[in-house]
């Protein structure tokens, strides 16, 4: 453990010592004057400050001295009332202050209590409320500034955290602060009965107990009553004016003891004014070696700290924000306006409570859900979605952008759900007419109160939240051979070749560079094919990688090799796989227009060839279709590529399949046969 957190530990259990066990009069002389080096120091800093959170520990601080000042009390009550001596700083305070009149002390005494708790402690408080109420109405308003600073570009998105992290951290003090001014109001009422019971009660001892007369009962027990209360009181002022000054609270990172030692210390210079103050008191009839000593003591911790001057945190932060703010305002800084995120989600302002926690918005939590989602699915890591509010927009719509080029949008009615019609839809249904922007299915837009009877007529009704999370799930599918770069390959590759070394060694950096590896992985994904089985795709790539570096055959080859999952994934739990079939005749037409090059081969048929096919794969999937099946192609591994290279402009989402990418015992079975004639 630190010193600095033993020394505050300590503190507290002396505190409570000094409640339970008496104290000779020496040792209570040294901790008034500690109590008012402190207290002196306290205001001193207060006094000082040039930011507010510079000083963020003073409401706990507060709590502390207050209770160090009440043990005090009690210890020099104790004192005075069964040994008539409270120490050489107590006796000294009251002679210098009644000088030999005991009611003009008491009077003068009584004015000290009246200003601090009229006066000082009633307007801390004041303040301290007043400051509350006004900062947590602001909130709302500086954290909309801060938003538009964002979205403006005049600040990063760490500077955006940070100021809010300082409104939050101003807002929890203020509400603290509030509380703790409490401390000082009732640590003054504490001190008038305190002193109220030394006199009465001195006053009895000492007659019937001490055998003092009245005359000297009064003089030496308002004596040591005063001295006691001035000692009190005067660190008590200066904690009250301090109070008055300080108005922060926030939730801080260190611990008390901590925070304590780096914020009460902070300026090193204001220790030699402490010691000056102290030292000044030994020309008085106090000790003056203990005077000297405390002095000494303090001008040595200020020559200490002074010799490893540290700046501080919270100044060099803001700091640090202003400069960045200087260097974003800068016309000749334009680097970060390069910059482009992978995703994006911009939505209208009318769909804000979709993201918004404090409406109910879970938007956030199911984009993080898809992302694992898709990660097990494709194999690769999505990029995070940057989510922002667009005002261009519609205010009831939303649009997906992958690397700065829009490739979906949709429209959302938040209080209604989104009802996809069956096939027998007999329109008893009410409600707005649209399109579900995933599928391309006919839906409409249902009101809460027909929901559950949509329910039973066999729609399928979802709320607006599903509703977009599906579509950007689809979307991020369909698009995820874009996301997948040379950088995102390399990270694969590196994070295979912690479990499979020699089998990445055999491949990249030769026969194979990582380009061509992200093309192999770009082509499966871009047919829906997932890589995360990545170990089977390098034993292929392994294999056939020394014979060819055309990419569009090694991805064929690393096809076949996932057949079982390629089956899996379209004859799921059936055994039986209902297809399109290619005909002999188109088969070999197709593969007799294929062009060789250096570069890789090509499809390269007349038009009227083309149209023939097109419209003969056009029947057979609306026919597919019809019967609320999935249209896939089956055609042989040689020309596959090529009739999906054909079938993508027209067709791009059909699947075309090989032989030789489906298990040996599936059952085929055809619904169609593309031909020419």
């Amino acid at each position: 453990m630190k010193i600095s957190d033993l020394s505050v530990l300590l503190g507290v259990i002396l505190i409570i010592v000094m409640l339970v066990i008496p104290l000779p009069g020496w040792i209570l002389s040294i901790f008034i004057l500690t109590n008012i080096s402190l207290a002196l120091i306290v205001i001193l800093v207060s006094m000082n400050m040039s930011e507010p959170l510079q000083f963020s520990i003073f409401p706990s601080l507060l709590l502390l001295l207050t209770l160090f000042r009440l043990g005090l009390n009690v210890s020099t009550t104790r004192s005075i009332l069964s040994e008539a001596d409270a120490g050489g700083v107590v006796a000294t305070f009251g002679t210098f202050v009644i000088g030999g009149n005991p009611l003009v002390g008491f009077v003068v005494f009584t004015i000290l209590v009246i200003i601090q708790f009229l006066v000082i402690t009633k307007g801390s408080e004041r303040v301290s409320e007043v400051a509350a109420r006004f900062t947590l109405d602001a909130m709302p308003g500086k954290q909309m500034s801060i938003d538009a600073d964002l979205n403006a570009g005049l600040i990063n998105e760490q500077q955006a955290k940070n100021r809010r992290e300082k409104i939050e951290q101003e807002a929890d003090f203020y509400g603290a602060m509030d509380g703790a001014s409490k401390f000082v109001k009732g640590d003054a009422i504490a001190g008038i009965i305190i002193v109220l019971i030394n006199i009465i009660f001195g006053l009895i001892i000492g007659m019937m107990q001490m055998g003092m007369s009245f005359q000297e009962a009064i003089s030496t027990y308002m004596q040591l009553t005063v001295g006691d209360g001035l000692v009190s009181q005067i660190p008590a002022l200066l904690i009250s004016t301090a109070t008055g000054i300080v108005v922060t609270r926030v939730a801080s990172e260190g611990n008390l003891g901590s925070d304590v030692t780096k914020q009460l210390l902070r300026f090193p210079k204001l220790l030699y004014i402490a010691a000056g103050t102290i030292f000044l008191f030994g020309l008085t009839p106090i000790n003056f070696f203990l005077t000297t000593f405390i002095a000494g003591f303090l001008s040595f911790g200020a020559y200490w700290l002074s010799r490893t001057p540290k700046e501080d945190p919270v100044e060099q932060d803001l700091q640090e924000e202003a400069a960045d703010s200087e260097q974003m305002k800068s016309p000749d800084n334009v680097v970060e306006l390069l910059s482009m995120d992978p995703i994006e989600f911009e939505f209208g302002y009318s769909l804000i409570p979709l993201v918004d926690t404090n409406q109910g918005g879970d938007l956030m939590d199911r984009i993080v859900m898809i992302r694992r989602q898709l990660a097990i699915e494709l194999g690769i890591v999505i990029p995070v979605v940057r989510i922002r509010d667009n005002i261009q927009l519609s205010p009831n719509t939303y649009q997906l952008k992958i690397k700065g080029n829009e490739v979906a949008q949709g429209e959302l009615i938040l209080d209604h759900y989104l009802a996809m019609i069956p096939g027998n839809d007999d329109g008893e249904i009410d409600g707005i007419d649209t399109t579900e922007p995933a599928f391309g299915l006919p839906a409409k837009w249902i009101s809460e109160e027909d929901k559950d009877d949509a329910e039973l007529s066999g729609y399928t009704v979802v709320d607006p939240p599903s509703v977009v999370s599906t579509h950007i799930t689809e979307v991020i599918k369909q698009h995820a051979h874009l996301l997948l770069g040379r950088q995102e390959t390399k990270q694969l590759i590196d994070h295979l070749k912690e479990s499979y070394p020699i089998l990445v060694d055999e491949v990249t950096p030769e026969p194979l560079s990582i380009g061509d590896v992200q093309k192999v992985l770009a082509k499966l994904l871009r047919e829906q094919v997932s890589v995360r089985n990545l170990p089977v795709i390098f034993e292929t790539l392994a294999d056939f990688g020394k014979m060819t570096n055309d990419t569009d055959l090694l991805g064929e080859y690393a096809r076949q090799a996932l057949a079982s999952q390629i089956t899996k994934q379209y004859a799921q739990d059936e055994r039986a796989l209902k297809v399109i079939t290619v005909a002999g005749e188109v088969e070999q037409m197709i593969a007799d227009h294929v062009q060789y090059t250096e570069h890789g081969s090509y499809l390269a048929l007349d038009p009227d060839s083309q149209q023939k096919i097109i419209r003969s794969v056009t029947e057979k999937v609306e026919q597919v279709s019809l019967q609320e099946e999935t249209p896939i192609i089956l055609c042989s591994p040689t020309v596959r590529m090529y009739i999906k290279q054909l079938l993508d402009r027209f067709f791009p989402n059909v699947v075309v399949l090989s032989y030789n990418e489906l298990e040996p015992n599936l059952d085929v079975q055809s619904v169609g046969v593309v031909n020419v004639a």
